[in-house]
This record gives C-alpha cells, sequence and structure tokens, in this order.
C-alpha cells in the first residue's frame, strides 16, 4: 500500500544530487538499515513507474527519514522541482537490510558512488564497534555527506577517479591494502558491480562475513514483477532472486556477478 509523506526539507548537495527529508511515521519507526523506499515522482505517464531509493538515515523523536538521490532520467529531475510542503507518494519500508554487527566488533563499509548513501543508516545504527568507511567518487565536486560520515566512524578514507581528492584512483585500492594488515569483523559494501565484486571475492577468500546491497531498476518493488531479478548460487545450482523482496542486502556469496 502506498501512502503520502510530506517534505519537510530539501536541499541541492552537489550537481545533480539531491537531499529530502520526509515525514512519515511508519518509515521512521520500521526503517532499518539497508531498506528502501519506493516514490513516484509526479502523477501521469511521464513517470509511470517509481523509482527506488535508499534511506539514508531515520529519526523516530521528529517523525522523519532522509534520501539522498542522484538524477538520472525524467522521474527524478522532477522529484528535483518538488518544495518544501509538497507531497510524495511512497511506498516502504521495503526490502531486506544489512546485518547489524555485534558490539566489540571491527567493521568496514565500502562505498561507490549513490551507493555510499545506505551505508551513513548502518554506520548510525552500528553500537560500541570499531568504524572504518571507504568513500569513492568520480571527483571533488561529487564529494556529499564527508562531514556525516566523519561523525560516525573511527576512520574515514576517500577517493576519486580522477584524484582531485584524497586517494587517488579507485576506492578498491586502499580497502585492499587495508586488509593486509588487518581483518575486520564484517564488511558491507554498495556501488557499482565491478567494486563489490572485488570486494565480495576477497572478503570470501579471506573468509571475511560480507554484504553487497545491490542496486537494480525496479517496477511494482515488492516482487511481482520480477524486473529487478538477479542470480544468485544455491548449493551447486544457481535460480533468481527479487533484489527489492528477496534484497536487496545479500550475503556476499551467494550473488553471481
Amino acid at each position: 500500500m502506498s501512502f503520502n509523506v510530506v517534505i519537510d526539507k530539501t536541499e541541492k548537495l552537489a550537481e545533480d544530487i539531491y537531499f529530502l527529508r520526509l515525514k512519515s511515521e511508519r518509515v521512521s519507526g520500521k526503517a532499518v538499515p539497508g531498506q528502501f523506499v519506493n516514490i513516484k515522482c509526479s502523477d501521469g505517464l511521464n513517470t509511470f513507474l517509481r523509482r527506488p531509493i535508499s534511506i539514508l538515515r531515520t529519526n523516530p523523536v521528529e517523525n522523519t527519514f532522509d534520501i539522498v538521490y542522484m538524477i538520472r532520467g525524467k522521474g527524478t529531475r522532477l522529484l528535483s522541482c518538488l518544495n518544501s510542503g509538497d507531497t510524495i507518494d511512497c511506498m516502504g519500508p521495503l526490502g531486506k537490510g544489512f546485518t547489524l554487527p555485534e558490539k566489540g566488533e571491527k567493521i568496514c563499509v565500502i562505498g561507490g558512488g549513490i551507493g555510499v548513501f545506505p551505508l551513513l543508516f548502518l554506520l548510525e545504527k552500528s553500537i560500541d564497534v570499531n568504524k572504518t568507511a571507504f568513500l569513492g567518487f568520480r571527483t571533488k565536486d561529487l564529494i556529499v555527506l564527508q562531514k556525516d560520515f566523519e561523525q560516525v566512524t573511527n576512520r574515514l578514507i576517500i577517493s576519486t577517479d580522477d584524484g582531485s581528492f584524497g586517494e587517488n584512483g579507485l576506492i578498491t585500492k586502499p580497502f585492499l591494502d587495508f586488509l593486509e594488515t588487518e581483518k575486520p569483523d564484517r564488511v558491507y559494501t554498495c556501488g557499482p558491480l565491478p567494486m563489490m565484486k572485488t570486494v565480495a571475492e576477497v572478503c570470501i577468500e579471506k573468509n571475511i562475513f560480507c554484504e553487497v546491497s545491490m542496486e537494480q531498476r525496479m517496477g511494482c518493488g515488492i516482487g511481482a514483477c520480477l524486473v529487478c531479478a538477479c542470480k544468485t548460487r544455491h548449493n551447486d545450482d544457481y535460480e533468481y532472486e527479487r533484489i527489492c523482496r528477496d534484497g536487496p542486502v545479500f550475503g556476499a556469496e551467494k550473488i553471481v556477478f
């Protein structure tokens, strides 16, 4: 069932990247890290399909939740034109979230591009653990939420593809360098498939718990349309599971990249 949420705050964070704070007791009270909402960007046939957007954080006291999205087409561009006080048709919280770490554990998160957003919620909800975050962006101008991540991590490493800020190159390199001397208890990753594939493979090789959050275009968001199917391992065989319902978070060993 969909329901209307009111926009409490909107902000442009970088070129084509927007922040929204939305009022909803249902989402703010029930959402867990890794879940998403499925949003109808406008009325009419121009944007018939909803857009799945990860939940950045929740505030149950204020009955709000935050999302950040990048303009990628007509629907998200229309979404960026909305203002405080406007309403959005929403479904959620949807999907299977991350497995939270145990007290005293050491965790790493590895995010790339818009894949960094669901990782902030995970870090905020991971209490009494040692947290290292590796975040990759294309260029300095697209780095967002740096201070937010600094506040919820023990260590933050940022890379840019063009070397304009932080480490030069892909974020997987400093992460792999880190694993040469450290062994975290849990690793979580979200972002481009090649990045997640590298992270998953090395974690499987080193016997490190790893969860991946898959990003995919979706139709219904509830598992009925099968648009967002991904290939997963089952013993010596494989089958297709629905990212929106069986995920978006999966154990790294299950995904066939």
